[in-house]
């Protein structure tokens, strides 16, 4: 009685989406008595949606089995090809061939076996994909599609523009590829994919939409995916990747202190088994430490993404480059670019613009300029416009076509002001502000670098700050918050942190923080440096 009872709540726990229920409960009866094929299934989802993927391997592999004792072959078939697919993402493509050979080799000796014809089809198409051959994976996912519509089935169509979207776009045929992916989102949205499903679509998107500068994309489908896994509070896999790709699009919003919470959920998400947010989590700490100045953590945390197999590029470059290793950044930047997919080198090339530029080879940056303007003639978005013209600035400056680079920087500001991208509006104003010191517009120019400024110091973009006082002759101020100043304040009239806990009603940890903090952002290591510093700059 007690075991019916358990396998019925657990039924109703994965029906409900509640997979950590689910997933003790069906655990539970199948440790005691056993479970059968489609209780396995479900017992596998649960397994694989709580970040547990060995149990869900485990279990599919004995639905597998449950089914063929049945003669159950299409049931068999089905769960050979997920196995198939889930040991591709997990990155055991021995096995994924292995159990995709099996679903086929079912599947054939079916007189009519219908969607299964397509779906045991998808994880090699994926194999080719994930081989380059790009060209064959459209070929076959096509051929997959052409079954799922005549079938009526609408999560094999789903799952399967996915791919097919994916493999155009990395055969070059971006507006195409990115047609399929809109009708695989629209299908998550509308609600007509199961969970798993439904999470691979949206996390295997929107990376794609962020390589195109497709801001208004990306923004949509995230949302989605937000959404999705918001209504199941108990997930696991999937989340982390949700809250990596949120992180990213703050950071261009300028809404840093959210990226950073964001960033905090993605690696606690990945910690709890989201084994997909492996690269996603800790690349965008890295960017958000390498903004902030933080330069040591973003190093660290750019080598863990380095870690997952992917690189940790262009950020890693461009940390080279503002510690000032630019022949490294140079190094690098060129060999990833020329190592990659056309779509991943068109988003590594305004990175590598900026360090060509840096490293006094202009005309080096002028080619990858022209080829940043080819690879996005088709293909332009809000975005790209902003980022191209940005580019188009750097390298004018750096031939010494001050007006001309003026004019690109200009358009880059208000393209990217128009986006809602702060941080990236202030640099194309100091571009701007370079332009105009060069034409001999010193008041103009300064005052473009401090509206530049006011934006860095908004956002504590201390790195940006220091390049800016160092164009402006002025000595470096830090970006310190109105409480830091407080504290530097009371710290230049002698008190203690116990004093200034009092006053300003804060524990001396607190206090002892943003000591620290203030240190850290002025250069300084005493108490006496920090006083210097307060009344050589007018603080008190």
């Amino acid at each position: 009685m007690i075991i019916s009872s358990d396998l019925d709540a657990g039924r109703t726990a994965a029906a409900d989406r509640r997979w950590a229920d689910a997933l003790e409960l069906l655990a539970r009866v199948d440790a005691r008595v056993g479970l059968g094929a489609s209780d396995l299934e479900m017992l596998a989802t649960a397994a694989l949606l709580r970040g547990e993927p060995r149990v869900s391997v485990d279990a599919l592999s004995r639905a597998y089995s449950a089914h063929l004792g049945v003669q159950d072959t299409a049931g068999a078939a089905r769960s050979a090809g997920w196995l198939a697919l889930n040991l591709i993402e997990q990155g055991d493509f021995t096995n994924s061939v292995m159990w995709a050979a099996r679903a086929m080799r079912i599947v054939g000796a079916m007189a009519e076996p219908g969607a299964l014809a397509g779906f045991v089809r998808l994880a090699p198409a994926v194999g080719q994909l994930g081989s380059g051959n790009a060209a064959e994976a459209v070929h076959s996912f096509e051929e997959i599609l052409d079954v799922a519509e005549r079938a009526g089935d609408r999560e094999l169509a789903a799952f399967t523009r996915l791919g097919l979207g994916k493999s155009l776009i990395e055969a070059g045929s971006l507006a195409e590829g990115f047609a399929c992916l809109d009708l695989a989102m629209a299908a998550v949205a509308a609600g007509d994919v199961p969970p798993l499903p439904s999470g691979v679509i949206a996390c295997a998107s929107i990376p794609d939409a962020l390589l195109a500068f497709d801001l208004e994309r990306a923004d949509a489908w995230t949302a989605v995916l937000d959404r999705w896994c918001g209504e199941q509070p108990q997930l696991v896999a999937f989340s982390g990747q949700c809250h990596a790709l949120e992180a990213a699009l703050l950071l261009v919003r300028g809404a840093w202190a959210e990226a950073s919470t964001a960033v905090d959920l993605a690696l606690a998400r990945f910690r709890a088994g989201d084994y997909r947010a492996i690269w996603g989590a800790p690349y965008q700490s890295a960017e958000l430490a390498r903004l902030r100045g933080a330069f040591h953590s973003a190093e660290e945390s750019y080598r863990r993404a380095a870690n997952s197999g992917w690189e940790a590029q262009p950020g890693l470059s461009l940390l080279h480059l503002a510690l000032g290793r630019t022949a490294r950044a140079q190094e690098e930047i060129r060999r990833s670019a020329a190592g990659a997919d056309p779509v991943t080198r068109r988003s590594l090339l305004p990175a590598l613009i900026e360090i060509e530029v840096a490293a006094g080879d202009p005309a080096s940056a002028r080619r990858a300029l022209e080829e940043l303007r080819h690879a996005s003639a088709d293909t332009a978005t809000p975005m790209l416009d902003a980022t191209v013209a940005t580019a188009d600035a750097r390298v004018l400056l750096g031939e010494g076509r001050a007006a001309d680079a003026l004019e690109a920087a200009r358009a880059a500001a208000h393209g990217w002001g128009a986006l809602g991208a702060p941080y990236e509006a202030a640099r194309s104003r100091m571009l701007a502000g370079r332009a105009l010191r060069l034409l001999g517009e010193a008041g103009d120019a300064r005052e473009t670098f401090e509206a530049a400024r006011a934006v860095f110091f908004e956002l504590g973009a201390e790195p940006a700050l220091a390049d800016l006082a160092a164009l402006m002759g002025d000595r470096r101020a830090g970006a310190l918050t109105p409480r830091e100043l407080e504290v530097l304040r009371l710290v230049s009239t002698g008190l203690t942190n116990r004093g200034i806990g009092a006053k300003l009603s804060l524990s001396e940890k607190t206090v002892a923080r943003h000591l620290a903090n203030i240190f850290g952002k002025l250069g300084i290591s005493t108490r006496a440096a920090a006083t210097a510093y307060a009344y050589e700059n007018g603080l008190v």
